[in-house]
């Protein structure tokens, strides 16, 4: 594909292109939630069911479809992502209750599972030679960036747009449109292994390698759960708790939560992995510290600090415990413990927000809110504590 100077566009960055994009989709309903609350009467459980069916797509697309692209090919992985990707935009543009948005979720979680292995290893196998590794740092800028993003975008049309529930779809499939093209016209790194159909991921974890996945996995899960708590519920606090119903606000405040996790990430590759992972785990102390601080006072500016100081925890966390884990596994383990981590990352994701639901119902919002944010800290603590012993062996 060229530009009209007649200037090629490198393949690399027209996979990464599509792969923004497909991130992009899947936070866009983020800072709509308070609208569909109002339009259709749901309540704060049904919200967090809504948002927490997405980390469920993510997790099957991760353990039936994660080795699509290596018996497939890329390109067919990739295009069939594309296709789940809109297909999801179309159910929010058709929805008219909470049918539609579930469907509408749970193709977009399937859609970020494929491109989250699949977009990476495009990225990498692209990358001119001796670049491996500025891909890689290219696939979590575009994921992290296309994840922030989505809320800021769909934050500013509904802010402005007399159909604020539709015009953010019609953007997305407007950017997905070139995506396709961008996509089709990739050249095919894999050649197809002759299975004709993708088997499940294992999730095993060797012996050796436990005590460092289990203190990564519980810093992730207590920074996928803060992320959680931004996405499903963080649109209604602002409209209801704090009074500041504005779309645009919310998806500023996500944007914010997303933009300092892409920093955390960057900032690891410069630190050693146990220090990163103990900073991360210090960061999703204090965020949630602030978000309950936040509750408490009613105050927007702790909200927006809590944001920002959780999301760089969850930066460091995660890339931190990805470094450690990637380290000590077998190379021809990584695979299947890397499949394990990221699965108990979006377990994180969904299962406490959901929780948080169905509390609300009994107790309200801000009480639930606050205990939620108190088992984010207790979880992060309980890994710091354990880094804080030293290693075994004296590593």
């Amino acid at each position: 594909m060229t530009l009209a100077g007649g200037r090629l566009i490198s393949p690399m960055w027209l996979a990464a292109y599509a792969f923004a994009v497909v991130m992009l989709g899947t936070t866009l309903p983020t800072p709509l939630y308070p609208h569909y609350e109002q339009r259709y009467g749901f309540s704060a459980l049904t919200i967090t069911v809504i948002f927490a069916v997405y980390a469920f797509g993510v997790i099957a697309a991760l353990l039936f479809l994660g080795g699509l692209s290596d018996q497939l090919g890329r390109r067919p992985a990739l295009l069939a992502g594309l296709a789940l990707s809109a297909a999801s935009a179309v159910a929010f543009l058709l929805a008219a209750g909470l049918g539609a948005l579930l469907a509408g979720r749970a193709l977009s979680g399937l859609s970020a599972g494929i491109f989250t292995g699949t977009g990476t290893a495009t990225l990498v196998d692209l990358a001119p030679p001796g670049r491996r590794v500025f891909a890689t740092g290219v696939a979590t800028a575009v994921n992290l960036g296309g994840l922030g993003c989505g809320p800021l975008l769909a934050g500013v049309l509904a802010a402005v747009a007399a159909s604020p529930l539709r015009l953010p779809f019609w953007v997305d499939l407007g950017l997905l449109a070139p995506a396709f093209a961008a996509v089709a016209g990739l050249p095919e790194t894999v050649r197809r292994s002759g299975r004709s159909l993708p088997r499940m991921q294992r999730l095993r974890v060797p012996a050796q390698l436990r005590g460092t996945f289990t203190r990564a996995a519980t810093a992730g899960f207590a920074s996928f759960t803060m992320s959680g708590l931004f996405g499903a519920v963080a649109p209604i606090f602002l409209a209801t708790l704090l009074h500041r119903p504005s779309p645009a606000l919310s998806g500023v405040t996500v944007f914010l939560l997303f933009a300092s996790s892409a920093a955390g990430q960057l900032v690891i590759t410069r630190i050693p992995a146990r220090a990163g992972l103990s900073a991360g785990c210090a960061g999703v102390i204090t965020g949630a510290g602030l978000v309950a601080a936040a509750l408490a006072f009613e105050s927007l500016a702790l909200l927006i600090a809590g944001a920002i100081v959780a999301g760089l925890g969850q930066g460091l966390s995660v890339g931190a415990g990805l470094a450690a884990i990637n380290a000590e596994a077998p190379a021809d383990r990584r695979a299947e413990v890397a499949s394990s981590f990221f699965v108990v990352l979006y377990v994180g994701l969904s299962i406490p927000i959901i929780g948080t639901g169905l509390a609300s119902q009994v107790i309200g919002l801000r009480a639930s809110a606050l205990i939620f944010s108190g088992f984010v800290a207790a979880l992060a603590a309980a890994c710091l504590i354990s880094l804080a012993r030293p290693p075994a062996g004296g590593k």
